[in-house]
């Protein structure tokens, strides 16, 4: 089993379900989440290594909430899948927000998958090297 944790949030029980069966299929850990609020406090004893979320235009803290998993998991990698099509200065915001990938539903889970592994694989490497500079 991969020691990498993945998080779902997505409001679709469905896709949180699919993607948890597709990804646990590839050995990765997967943990769903009906809320992004307050959930991160219970990742204490838990590294985080991805996340992988829907986004609402209605709802203002997802971003906030992208940005407390940023500064808990800095290398995390963070993918963004999402129904609604945004403005240019909002899509600047969920990038800027800590967003790696951004994507319209719907989206092939092959798609998701070769960008997860190279999202992870950067992953790993920063805490290789972080590793090696604490030696």
């Amino acid at each position: 089993m991969s020691n990498q944790t993945i998080l779902i949030f997505d409001n679709n029980s469905h896709i949180k379900w699919t993607l948890k069966t597709f990804l646990e299929s590839e050995k990765y850990t997967v943990i769903t989440v009906d809320t992004l609020n307050g959930t991160l406090g219970n990742f204490s004893e838990i590294t985080v290594s991805g996340l992988i979320t829907e986004y609402w235009t209605n709802h203002p803290s997802a971003l906030d909430t992208i940005r407390e998993l940023k500064r808990m998991f800095p290398e995390a990698y963070v993918m963004m899948l999402t129904n609604n099509e945004v403005e240019e200065n909002e899509y600047e915001e969920i990038i800027n927000s800590g967003v790696d990938d951004y994507f319209l539903k719907p989206c092939s889970f092959k798609k998701i998958l070769l960008h997860l592994r190279k999202g992870l694989k950067q992953y790993n490497i920063i805490l290789h090297e972080f590793s090696q500079s604490r030696n």
